[in-house]
């Protein structure tokens, strides 16, 4: 966490949730879900916004998961599950996620990270400790444009350097994106397969306008069937496999 950076930081891997078994969220694992609290963007289509904003984190401080119990949700559930995903919020900012990871690890778990690639010193530390098994990195717009979708703390150096780490293919990974009809203009789309150029994985995931952080959001718009089909095709001539799936 950087000097002036307002957003909350649970001091100790107090974890704000757990889906214990997806099929989806960790390719070719069966998994489950630890979510950690708190988050240095602010994007108005987060789904997640009880593990974003300070104020819903408090109300759900009571039912923290401490690190105890989620550890021992998961020796009791080796054997039956493969892989463990650490979504957020954004956990690069938990200060014990590496010492949690490991421990993690120990038990026996491949682990799959959720990031939003503003802190690419913390990705860099944990592939060439090679603690992570795969990356998803969500890049949400235009490099230039982040601030604006996103807030303050977006650093645009900062995210190309993760995106040049995970293309240097030394973790497997995959980028995301959810596309909003109208935040997705086709100048925007350009530039920002131009930057995935050379990308192994990347999924393109359909905006729902349910849950959202930003109210104004609510009224905004997902790009139909055959729209997501044509940026799909646009994205193709950058990236290796792009992908259609429901966020």
């Amino acid at each position: 966490m950087e000097e002036g950076e307002e957003f909350l930081v649970l001091k100790d891997m107090i974890l704000s949730g757990i889906q214990k078994f997806t099929l989806i969220d960790f390719p070719g694992k069966i998994a489950c879900v630890l979510f950690t609290g708190g988050c240095n963007y602010r994007c108005g289509f987060c789904h997640n916004p009880e593990f974003v904003l300070p104020e819903e984190l408090a109300k759900l401080s009571k039912s923290f998961i401490p690190e105890v119990a989620a550890l021992n949700f998961l020796k009791r559930r080796r054997g039956m599950l493969e892989g463990v995903v650490i979504s957020g919020g954004e956990p690069t900012i938990m200060p014990d996620l590496e010492s949690f990871i490991v421990k993690v690890r120990d038990l026996g778990f491949a682990v799959k990270l959720d990031s939003n690639g503003n802190r690419p010193e913390v990705l860099r530390s944990l592939i060439e400790k090679k603690l992570v098994d795969y990356i998803a990195m969500d890049f949400k717009t235009s490099l230039p444009e982040y601030q604006s979708l996103v807030g303050k703390w977006a650093d645009e150096k900062k995210l190309q350097e993760s995106i040049n780490l995970l293309k240097q293919g030394d973790v497997d990974y995959e980028f995301r994106t959810t596309l909003v009809r109208e935040v997705h203009t086709p100048e925007i789309l350009e530039a920002m397969s131009k930057t995935l150029v050379g990308s192994k994985r990347l999924y393109l995931q359909t905006f729902r306008p349910g849950i959202v952080l930003d109210p104004t959001f609510k009224d905004y718009h997902a790009f139909s069937s055959e729209e997501m089909q044509d940026i799909a095709k646009l994205f193709s001539a950058s990236v290796e496999e792009v992908s259609l799936r429901e966020e």
